[in-house]
C-alpha cells in the first residue's frame, strides 16, 4: 500500500520541477528508494533536471538515481546469483545515462528554439527600423518638393502683390499684367502641388511624374522675369548631365530665386552656369541689395528650411554649397555638382 502513495507523491512533486529544479530531482530519486513504482517519476525527473544541461546537477542526481536502484534491491529481495552484482550497477547506469542523454538533447533543442525566436524577432525589429527610415526619408523627401514648388510661387506671388499694395502710380495695363501673374502663379502653384501629393497617393507600382531638370531653368527664368524680377541668365554648359545632377541643378537655381524674391525685393539677379561632362557642373546665383523704392513692400513669412534641404540635396548628389552675404549687401550662392561621364555613370 505504500509503495502506490510514495509513487503518488513523487508524481505530484514533479509539479515544481520548473521551480525548484535540483530539489525536486534530487527528492524524487531518494524517494524512488522506497517505491519501485516512484522509478519512473525519478527518471522523468533525472531528464527535467538534465535539461538544464548543467553536469553537476545531472551528475549528482544520476549518481542519486543509481544509488537508490541498489538501495530499493534491498527492500524488494529477489533471487539473484553471485555475478549478478555487475548487471545490478550496470543497468541502473545505463537507464541514467539514456535520461541524462535526453534531457540534454531536449535542452540543446530548446536553446536552439530560442536562438532561432530570437533572430527572428531581431529580424522583425531590423525589418520595422528599416520601414520606419524609409517612411522617414520619403516623408522629407515630399516635404523638399512640396518646400520647393510652393516657396518659390508663393514667393513670386507675395512680391506682385506687394507691388498691387505700395505702387499706385501704376497704369491700368500694368495693374493687369500683375494680377494675371498673380493668377497664373496660383494656378501653377496648385498644379505643381497636385503633382507632388499625386505621389502619395499614388500605386506603388506607378511611375512618379517627370521631375524638372537642367533644360526647364529657361522657363523658370522666365516666370521669374513675368513676375517682376530682374534676372540675368548665361551658361557655357556643354553636353546633358544626368537627371540627378540636372535635377539638383534647377533646385538651385529655383532656391536661389526664391530668396532673392523673399529677401531682396527689386533686386537684380544673376544666373551663371558653367561646367562639362568628365568635370563639374558649377552654379551661380547672386543677388544685389534690395532696391528702396521696394524696401517696404510685404515679404512672406521666412521658414529657414529652403538652404536646409538643399544641402541635403546638394550632398546626395556629392556636390558642394556655398553661401554668404556679399560686400555690396547682396548674397551669393554657389555650389559644384559632380559630373562624371556618361560612360563612368553607367558603369556606378
Amino acid at each position: 500500500m505504500g509503495d502506490p502513495l510514495v509513487a503518488l507523491g513523487c508524481l505530484t512533486a514533479l509539479v515544481w520541477r520548473r521551480r525548484f529544479p535540483l530539489a525536486v530531482a534530487l527528492t524524487v530519486a531518494i524517494a524512488s528508494t522506497a517505491s519501485a513504482l516512484a522509478s519512473g517519476a525519478a527518471f522523468l525527473a533525472l531528464i527535467s533536471i538534465s535539461t538544464r544541461r548543467r553536469p553537476v546537477e545531472s551528475g549528482v542526481v544520476g549518481l542519486a538515481f543509481v544509488t537508490a536502484a541498489q538501495f530499493s534491491g534491498g527492500l524488494y529481495p529477489v533471487q539473484r546469483s553471485a555475478d549478478s552484482w555487475w548487471l545490478e550497477l550496470a543497468f541502473p547506469a545505463l537507464i541514467a545515462g539514456i535520461a541524462v542523454a535526453v534531457g540534454m538533447a531536449i535542452g540543446a533543442r530548446r536553446v536552439e528554439v530560442r536562438s532561432l525566436r530570437d533572430r527572428a524577432e531581431s529580424a522583425e525589429r531590423e525589418q520595422s527600423a528599416r520601414a520606419d527610415q524609409a517612411r522617414a526619408l520619403e516623408r522629407n523627401r515630399i516635404a523638399r518638393e512640396m518646400h520647393d514648388v510652393l516657396a518659390h510661387r508663393i514667393s513670386l506671388v507675395a512680391m506682385q502683390a506687394g507691388v498691387l499694395d505700395h505702387r499706385g502710380d501704376l497704369t491700368a495695363e500694368e495693374n493687369r499684367v500683375l494680377v494675371r501673374g498673380i493668377a497664373d502663379g496660383s494656378h501653377q502653384a496648385l498644379e505643381e502641388l497636385r503633382d507632388v501629393l499625386g505621389v502619395l497617393r499614388a500605386d506603388p507600382g506607378r511611375p512618379e511624374p517627370p521631375q524638372p531638370s537642367l533644360d526647364r531653368i529657361p522657363d523658370l527664368v522666365a516666370d521669374a522675369r513675368a513676375s517682376g524680377l530682374d534676372v540675368t541668365f548665361t551658361t557655357t554648359v556643354a553636353g546633358v548631365p544626368s537627371d540627378v545632377v540636372g535635377r539638383t541643378c534647377y533646385r538651385i537655381v529655383q532656391e536661389g530665386l526664391t530668396n532673392a524674391a523673399k529677401h531682396a525685393p527689386g533686386a537684380s539677379v544673376r544666373i551663371a552656369l558653367e561646367g562639362t561632362a568628365g568635370d563639374t557642373l558649377n552654379v551661380s546665383v547672386h543677388n544685389s541689395a534690395a532696391t528702396r523704392a521696394t524696401r517696404a513692400t510685404a515679404q512672406p513669412p521666412v521658414s529657414g528650411f529652403g538652404l536646409l534641404g538643399l544641402t541635403e540635396r546638394i550632398d546626395l548628389a556629392g556636390g558642394k554649397l556655398n553661401h554668404h552675404r556679399t560686400s555690396d549687401n547682396g548674397y551669393l550662392l554657389t555650389a559644384q555638382l559632380p559630373w562624371p561621364h556618361p560612360t563612368h555613370e553607367k558603369r556606378t
